[in-house]
């Protein structure tokens, strides 16, 4: 089984949201839930002052605990290409998931009383293609695949603050960041 993943630069990210829409749209999420999320990160003080933008989206870990702590097994990793996914008949909206993930990845739909998070857009995948939000970012600042690939091309970058939990679930992105980024 390879393990799919996103590498993400963080370095090149205008904070376009861009993918965040892509993500909305051919999820056709509602207001105010997100698979995708683009958050703006700043610090420092007057004068060394520092910002980023992030787009994080479900990291289909090596080790979900979303999935190890759904009780009916609504989300999955699937054997093929490791893709964290969800099935909707099977989730019973118990919220387990949502507790479970350090990265928020899972989100809760109050219409409908399930929850339902970014499967890398696995339909897409399954057809060849790539998911919406690496096809739609204009900088190109995200990429999709073997994970290992990514990681021997862009190098293994897990020390980041945002990937705090890395050793508890093994998530499966590499981010380039500015050094400010770093624990």
């Amino acid at each position: 089984m390879g393990q799919k993943g996103f590498y993400y630069d963080s370095t090149i990210c205008t904070g376009c949201k861009t993918c965040q829409i892509a993500c909305k749209d051919v999820n056709d999420l509602k207001v105010g839930s997100n698979y995708r999320r683009v958050y703006t990160v700043e610090g420092g003080r007057f004068p060394e002052v520092w910002g980023y933008y992030l787009s994080m989206s479900c990291n289909h870990c090596e080790k979900p605990k979303c999935a190890e702590n759904c009780p009916t097994g609504a989300i999955y990793k699937r054997d093929k290409d490791g893709l964290v996914v969800h099935d909707e008949d099977r989730c019973v909206g118990c919220k387990m998931c949502l507790w479970s993930c350090p990265y928020e990845g899972p989100q809760y739909n109050k219409e409908e009383g399930k929850a339902g998070k970014c499967d890398g857009c696995a339909d897409l995948i399954d057809e060849g293609e790539n998911p919406a939000c690496v096809d739609a970012c204009g900088m190109r600042a995200i990429e999709f695949g073997d994970i290992e690939e990514l990681r021997e091309k862009y190098g293994d970058h897990t020390d980041l603050k945002v990937l705090s939990d890395y050793n508890l679930t093994k998530p499966s992105v590499t981010i380039k960041a500015i050094p400010e980024a770093s624990k």
